[in-house]
C-alpha cells in the first residue's frame, strides 16, 4: 500500500528526507533549458514572475514582482542572467550562490510605464541584451518572450531582434512536478487544512466575511506562507451567482458559506474551496452540496495517466444545465487548473476549451478540480475544490479538510 505524500514541516532536519532545494533548483532549470534547446530560440527573455523564479530560483515581494521591471535572460550557451530591483541584485550575490555574481544585475525598465520609455531605460536594456546575444553567437536567432510591455517589445524590434512567444514553452516546462514540488504543494495544502479548522470554530452568526479573511491571512502568515494571494469569503444571498470576492457582510444563522484560500509556501500555491453551513442547513442547501460532491467525485474517478482533459470535463454538467446561457458565462464554476508556482498553470480543464483542445494527463501533473452547484432556493450554492496529483496508480488528493458531506459549523 502506497504511503501518503509527505507534508513534513518547514524546517530541514537531519533525521528525515524532506525538501531537497538543490535538487528542486536543478530540476526547474533543467526543464527550462530543455524547453529552450527544443525550440527555434537562441534565448528566452522572461518577465513572468513565475518563470523568473522557476529559472533563477529567486523571489522578491509581490508588490515589485508584478511591475514588469524584473527580467531574466536564459541562453543556449549560459545563464540565467537576472536583472532585479535595485539592492535585491546585491542580496542575490550574497545569498544565491547558484547564480554567478556577474549574472546578478540591477535593472529598471519603467515600473509599468511610470518612467516613460523616453527616459531611455528600455533602449539601454535592449542594447545590453543584444550585445550579450552577439557575444554568444546568437544574434540571428529569435528571442522567446513570455509576457512584455508593448514599449519594450517595440524597442526590441527597433533594434533588430526577432521576437517570438515562449510562454507556451515555459508552461510546458512547468507542467510536470518533481517530488520536491509535490511535497511543497502538499505542505501548502496542509496549512490550509488547519486554517479551515480555525474557520469552522469561529463561523458563527455575527462574524463578518472580512473578519474571516483577516483571520485566515494572519494564520497563514504565522504558519509560514510567503504570499496570501487571495481569499474568497461568500455567504448567504451572495452565494448565487458566485462573485469571486469577499465583503463586509454579517454572517447569519442558517447561511451557506464557501471560502477559497489561495496562498503559497515557498512559492507553491493552493486553490482550496470548502462550503460550510452556519449553525444549521436546509434541504435545498444539502441537495446542492450533494450534487456538487457527485460532480467532483465523478471527475476524480476519471483521473489517471493517458486520460484526456475532455474526458474529465465531460462528466460535469453543461452550462445550460445549471442556469447559465453558455460555457463562457459559466467558466470557472465546473473547472480545473494546474497548480505550481502559478495559480493557473496547465492543464486548464473546462467545457469551454477542453472539448476541442484536450490535454493528455501525465504522471506528475498537479491540478485543482472545482465544482459549483446553485441551490433551488435561488440564492444558496455549494462550492467544492480538491487538489489532485496524477500518479501511476491514479489520483492522490492533497486537500484533506472534510468535504464528503456538508459540514455544519457550530450546530445548534
Amino acid at each position: 500500500m502506497s504511503r501518503p505524500i509527505a507534508a513534513p514541516g518547514h524546517m530541514a532536519v537531519d533525521y528525515e528526507e524532506r525538501i531537497n532545494f538543490d535538487r528542486l533548483r536543478r530540476y526547474r532549470l533543467e526543464r527550462a533549458q530543455k524547453a529552450l534547446a527544443g525550440s527555434e530560440c537562441g534565448a528566452f527573455l522572461l518577465f513572468d514572475f513565475y518563470n523568473i523564479r522557476y529559472t533563477t530560483q529567486t523571489w522578491i515581494g509581490g508588490a515589485l514582482g508584478d511591475k514588469m521591471t524584473r527580467y531574466a535572460l536564459l541562453t543556449r550557451t549560459g545563464g540565467p542572467t537576472l536583472w532585479d530591483f535595485g539592492s535585491a541584485a546585491r542580496h542575490h550575490k550574497l545569498y544565491a550562490p547558484w547564480l554567478d555574481e556577474s549574472d546578478c544585475r540591477a535593472g529598471m525598465l519603467g515600473m509599468r510605464g511610470a518612467i516613460a520609455p523616453s527616459a531611455g531605460l528600455m533602449e539601454s536594456a535592449v542594447r545590453e541584451i543584444k550585445g550579450m546575444l552577439d557575444d554568444a553567437g546568437l544574434a540571428d536567432a529569435p528571442v522567446g518572450v513570455d509576457i512584455v510591455e508593448p514599449a519594450f517589445l517595440f524597442e526590441m524590434q527597433r533594434q533588430g531582434l526577432k521576437v517570438v512567444d515562449c510562454q507556451q514553452l515555459m508552461l510546458d516546462a512547468r507542467l510536470i512536478k518533481s517530488q520536491d514540488e509535490i511535497m511543497l504543494l502538499n505542505q501548502a495544502a496542509a496549512m490550509v487544512d488547519g486554517v479551515y479548522q480555525d474557520i469552522v470554530e469561529v463561523l458563527k452568526p455575527g462574524i463578518r466575511e472580512n473578519e474571516i479573511v483577516a483571520m485566515a491571512n494572519k494564520r497563514l502568515y504565522e504558519m509560514g506562507s510567503d504570499q496570501v494571494e487571495a481569499i474568497n469569503a461568500v455567504s448567504g444571498e451572495r452565494c448565487n451567482p458566485h462573485p469571486h470576492n469577499f465583503s463586509d457582510r454579517i454572517i447569519r444563522p442558517g447561511d451557506q458559506a464557501f471560502f477559497d484560500i489561495i496562498h503559497s509556501f515557498n512559492g507553491y500555491r493552493t486553490c482550496y474551496y470548502r462550503t460550510l453551513g452556519v449553525g444549521r442547513s436546509t434541504a435545498s442547501q444539502r441537495s446542492a452540496y450533494k450534487k456538487a460532491r457527485e460532480w467532483m467525485d465523478a471527475a476524480i474517478a476519471v483521473v489517471r495517466p493517458g486520460v484526456g482533459t475532455d474526458e474529465i470535463a465531460a462528466v460535469w454538467p453543461k452550462a445550460t444545465e445549471f442556469g447559465f446561457e453558455n460555457e463562457m458565462a459559466a467558466f470557472g464554476l465546473q473547472f480545473g487548473h494546474g497548480l505550481g508556482l502559478g495559480l493557473h498553470e496547465r492543464p486548464i480543464i473546462s467545457r469551454l476549451n477542453s472539448m476541442t483542445a484536450p490535454v493528455e494527463l501525465q504522471v506528475g501533473m498537479v491540478f485543482a478540480l472545482e465544482t459549483y452547484c446553485p441551490a433551488d432556493d435561488g440564492f444558496s450554492a455549494a462550492r467544492i475544490e480538491e487538489e489532485v496529483v496524477v500518479t501511476a496508480d491514479g489520483p492522490r488528493i492533497l486537500t484533506l479538510f472534510p468535504a464528503e458531506d456538508l459540514v455544519v459549523a457550530n450546530p445548534y
